[in-house]
């Protein structure tokens, strides 16, 4: 389960002045897209994941635990992935008129991406 969780995004694309392309590349589309008279203001929500060494390292872990415990650490450690699955993210991004960031708001943060 360790390795299937998802990748960690990147959120230094949220500087003033990136393009609207490579956000939608790294966050997917906006979940709600509005038009204004100074550009456009969209909303992506994601799951914010982790990054490989991390899930590569918690695979390993759970991986020798269950050889160790003859596969007694399953029990365990199928409750402690299922808890740490990412945190569910809100970010507002206000677009100028050539789709290049001009503020970005993080708004929701939920520590448990399950409790959807």
């Amino acid at each position: 389960m360790a390795s299937t969780q998802p990748n960690k995004k990147d959120l230094t694309i949220l500087k003033v002045g990136t393009d609207r392309d490579y956000v939608i590349a790294e966050f997917g589309a906006p979940v709600i897209s509005e038009l204004t008279s100074e550009g456009k203001k969209e909303i992506y929500t994601f799951i914010q994941g982790y990054s490989t060494p991390v899930k590569v390292s918690r695979a390993t872990f759970h991986g020798m635990a269950d050889v160790a415990s003859i596969g007694l650490w399953e029990v365990i450690g199928t409750s402690v992935e299922t808890a740490y699955n990412g945190q569910k993210l809100s970010i507002r991004i206000v677009f100028d008129k050539d789709d290049k960031i001009k503020e970005s708001k993080l708004l929701i943060v939920e520590k448990d991406a399950k409790k959807e």
